[in-house]
């Protein structure tokens, strides 16, 4: 019986001469081992449909705990902006290794939902760091690190917040605050804005460079302190950032 499957299709891997192993990420299945026989013979009509970051409507043969089979593919969404600039397919190559990981901890659903809307934000052409970023702050409590933004993180202090902190872990209030960096208002307003937004509802994003500056600063040093991942297309992202 064939299944139809929606999913992004995040690593690729040879078997044989001219077939190969994909992964595909779906919200059903989870990451899904599928094998596609004799789609690396240039004659094959899904030789094209089976590269990393196809993101479609797959008809395979589900086995429960073991490969299935790969009978066609139907393509939902060429992203085209994205794979046509090299500077956002980096984008994209740190977004699926961040979400392949938080979902081998979690193994949460939602997390699919969360990944393509990004992805599909991205290629509208809306600003990639601030998309990520928001991710980035959307995936913490999947990894059990979630920010406190509703009060102080010391005391519990509603009122008088004057900065966010890494370190800390969250606000800080006036009462509370000894040496931590002063960040712009506006970037504590809107890391909390980025917790909580539905990301299909972004339309537009009206935000200082400043202000992206610092949120994209707190969030790397959050994960550096907190989540224990260390991944090599993060790094790659940031040495481009610094072009």
């Amino acid at each position: 019986m064939i299944t139809k499957i929606e999913g992004m299709i995040i690593n690729e891997t040879p078997y044989g001469d001219t077939s190969k192993i994909i992964q595909i990420f779906t919200k059903e299945y989870g990451i899904l081992g599928v094998m596609c026989k004799g789609v690396k013979s240039m004659k094959s009509r899904l030789r094209a449909l089976t590269i990393k970051f196809t993101y479609g409507s797959f008809y395979v043969y589900y086995k429960e705990d073991k490969l299935s089979i790969l009978k066609d593919v139907d393509i939902l969404d060429d992203f085209k902006t994205i794979k046509n600039d090299i500077f956002l397919i980096s984008y994209l190559n740190y977004l699926t290794e961040l979400t392949t990981q938080v979902y081998k901890q979690c193994n949460e659903s939602f997390l699919y939902k969360l990944y393509i809307e990004g992805v599909q934000k991205i290629n509208e052409g809306l600003n990639p760091l601030v998309i990520t970023n928001i991710l980035e702050l959307k995936y913490l409590p999947f990894l059990g690190v979630g920010l406190e933004l509703d009060a102080c993180r010391m005391c519990g202090n509603k009122t008088d917040i004057v900065t966010i902190d890494a370190d800390e872990g969250g606000y800080v209030c006036q009462s509370c605050y000894t040496n931590q960096i002063l960040v712009n208002r506006k970037t504590v307003q809107m890391i909390r804005m980025y917790y909580y937004v539905e990301i299909d509802s972004i339309r537009e994003l009206k935000i200082s460079e400043e202000v992206i500056k610092e949120i994209n600063f707190f969030i790397n040093r959050y994960y550096e302190r907190y989540t224990g991942l260390f991944l090599n297309s993060k790094k790659f992202l940031n040495k481009m950032l610094e072009l």
